[in-house]
């Protein structure tokens, strides 16, 4: 001890400076307790380190999950446009595990797609309208059913960088079902360029530009783009289903389909939705030249004009039947939204005043963890605040109405046989009304599965009419067409059925005055293959039909045997002759127009009769041949429809068609056809049988 310290005065230093350290302390506590009022309430949950792996580093490159684009590209003057082509080439450049499927089915479509490799492949096996425009619900039901960790739904034109694919492993890594959707950003330029290897963003000068700068130029004049279509949506296939609905036949691509497919699949609450559109950075250019070329066309052709106003009022009518009502309408502010701050992916409400890391998800609460400590929390306020100032416009889903519109397709008879007939000016006929609408469709579908595109629906009804428009079929009504049709008592022998009958051989005389061959096939024969290059290989004034005897052996053109429910008729001289005699007798007859066709072109009792497949009417020089039974037969030749497999039976006697008659009452007979599974139409998934099972049938090399 120094002789200048006493012990006594050192003791009393010692503990003057303990007590003034404690009460820098103490007064040091209180302050930070002071300040703490005045900061904003911030609660930030703590990441569970067992529920999100780390974050994936290069050598863990191969974990990166299985990602398929799917997307729908639109012509561009006959070919696919160079927006188009980046926007792929931005999608492929981000990950050797992203496959892209390309909707369409026109021949281009190969061509372009061939020109980027195996990875990009092109799915036709789904639903499109007669104009070739695809059906959403079938593309996401294409997209669901997909092998692939993640499935995306992205624009043609949209472009995709970096953060695309670290948003998605980010996701994938969350131990829950999700579905995000993100907004896209347009500008009028876009001064960049990838590398032939499709990874690296060049300049005009041909240097690269790191993504982070690419990000600050665009920053300055791109603005987000608040038009629904091109948003994009990605969800992982897991185990829980996108939405407990069925998603009404829209159009894609024309309004609305996002918004009713958004909202169901946030109301059925299946999944955890949000916002991803601060940490997904999706582009595309918007050129001010596309509007005039769009209103020039418009101006050009009403027709086209007509066109687009009905597929966009088509999808509105969907939405309104099929119940987008205000209790269930959501906007996009609702959503969680997922931002990025210090590096670390977080959840915020739409107030942001609380941040969420994501914990185990359960059906008691999906967030889990415990309030940070205040240290942290400046850093957080300060990256929240940037967000704050510069959000997006959340529209709401809530859509103007207006049911009073009728809907009708911009194009008649007339101007509908041009756009489907074949190379050789055929076209196949088919007449329906409400209460076979069913069987309407899985004709259809039947004709769509044999790549048979040249058919025509007339509607004899209005509700068949507005139901064949929304399911994409082309169909024409009939101002001449009876008014009044039962639903379930309008078969064989009844008034209806005589009246319906009428009209279909009138429909024929007129297409044929128009100067197109016609097959007419009730909507009840069920097609193996296609039928047409064999019937075109009968000549001029020869009418092919369905024989209706059902007797194994013996003549098949006996008195009344005539099936008028399908033939074929050339547009010639002496088929549009003998066609006007048919019509003028059926017009005076108290039956149906079968026996007008047997009794006009064969003659009462058979008398025209030419051996034992064939009647010849002199007075218009028509020859009628009835077709061989074993590859048309009717519903009582051989019994067939009681084989224990009708497909198999068929298959082995050469079918083309089967015909599901000699069977009364419409529930009879569609109880046949759908318990023999010659069936073609889900009519609770508004989906053609075959197209959803090519979908379950995908697989990824």
């Amino acid at each position: 001890m120094s002789i200048f310290f006493p012990h006594s005065s050192f003791n009393k230093v010692s503990k003057l400076g303990l007590w003034s350290i404690w009460l820098s302390g103490f007064l040091l506590i209180c302050l930070s307790f002071y300040a703490s009022e005045f900061m904003p309430n911030v609660k930030v949950e703590i990441r569970k380190p067992n529920f999100l792996n780390s974050r994936i580093s290069s050598a863990d490159y191969k974990s990166i999950p299985k990602i398929s684009l799917f997307s729908a590209p639109s012509l561009v003057n006959g070919s696919f446009g160079k927006r188009q082509a980046l926007a792929v080439r931005s999608w492929l450049g981000l990950s050797p595990n992203i496959d892209v499927v390309l909707f369409g089915n026109h021949p281009s479509l190969h061509s372009f797609a061939s020109s980027f490799g195996s990875r990009v492949q092109v799915e036709s096996n789904i639903d499109f309208s007669f104009l070739n425009v695809p059906f959403f619900h079938s593309m996401i039901a294409r997209a669901e059913a997909s092998l692939s960790e993640i499935s995306v739904l992205v624009h043609p034109e949209t472009i995709l960088f970096p953060d695309f694919v670290s948003t998605l492993n980010h996701a994938y890594q969350l131990d829950l079902d999700w579905f995000l959707v993100a907004f896209s950003k347009r500008g009028s330029f876009f001064p960049f360029f990838l590398d032939e290897a499709g990874r690296l963003w060049l300049r005009e000068d041909g240097k690269p530009i790191p993504f982070h700068k690419l990000q600050e130029v665009l920053a300055q004049t791109w603005q987000w783009d608040h038009c629904k279509e091109r948003m994009l949506m990605a969800w992982n296939n897991k185990d829980l289903p996108l939405h407990m609905g069925v998603l009404p036949p829209f159009l894609y691509g024309k309004g609305l389909h996002n918004h009713w497919f958004i909202n169901e699949v946030y109301h059925t609450n299946y999944r955890f939705v949000f916002d991803a559109s601060w940490t997904i950075s999706n582009h595309h250019v918007h050129d001010p030249d596309d509007h005039k070329l769009v209103q020039s066309a418009e101006d050009s052709t009403s027709r086209e004009h007509a066109k687009m106003n009905w597929e966009y009022n088509g999808n509105l009518q969907l939405a309104e039947l099929y119940g987008l009502l205000s209790s269930h309408e959501v906007g996009f502010s609702d959503f969680v939204k997922l931002i990025k701050c210090g590096g670390e992916y977080m959840y915020t409400n739409k107030d942001q005043n609380i941040v969420y890391s994501p914990g185990k998800h359960s059906s008691n609460s999906l967030w889990k963890g415990q309030t940070i400590q205040s240290r942290r929390q400046k850093k957080l306020i300060s990256c929240l605040a940037g967000y704050s100032t510069a959000s997006i416009m959340n529209p709401s889903l809530k859509i103007k109405m207006n049911a009073s519109v009728p809907l009708h397709l911009p194009y008649g008879l007339e101007t509908l046989l041009p756009v489907l007939a074949d190379e050789n000016k055929t076209i196949v006929l088919a007449v329906a009304g409400y209460n076979y609408k069913d069987m309407l469709m899985s004709w259809v579908c039947r004709l769509r599965h044999l790549m048979v595109k040249n058919f025509l629906v007339c509607a004899l009804d209005y509700e068949t009419y507005e139901f064949a428009i929304l399911q994409g079929i082309p169909v024409f009504r009939d101002s001449l067409a009876p008014r009044k049709i039962s639903y379930n008592d309008c078969h064989f022998g009844t008034k209806c059925f005589q009246t319906v009958t009428k009209t279909k051989s009138r429909l024929v005389l007129q297409i044929l005055k128009l100067g197109y061959n016609v097959l007419l096939s009730d909507v009840d024969v069920y097609w193996f293959k296609n039928p047409i290059p064999l019937l075109q290989t009968f000549g001029p004034a020869v009418l092919a039909a369905q024989s209706d005897e059902y007797n194994l052996i013996g003549p098949i053109n006996l008195p009344r045997r005539l099936n008028s429910g399908f033939y074929f008729a050339r547009s010639d001289d002496s088929t549009v002759s003998a066609l006007e005699k048919v019509v003028m007798h059926a017009m005076t007859s108290d039956l149906s127009e079968q026996p007008s066709f047997y009794d006009t072109l064969c003659g009462i009792d058979g008398s025209n009769r030419v051996g034992d497949d064939r009647c010849w009417e002199p007075k218009t020089n028509l020859t009628v041949q009835f077709l061989d039974r074993n590859l048309f037969p009717n519903g009582a030749f051989q019994s067939l429809w009681e084989k224990t497999n009708v497909q198999a039976a068929c298959s082995k006697s050469g079918c083309y068609v089967l015909h599901n008659n000699w069977i009364n009452g419409r529930l009879k007979k569609l109880k046949r056809q759908v318990h023999s599974g010659l069936w073609d139409y889900d009519i609770s998934s508004r989906m053609c049988l075959q197209s959803w099972h090519r979908m379950k049938a995908v697989t990824f090399t």
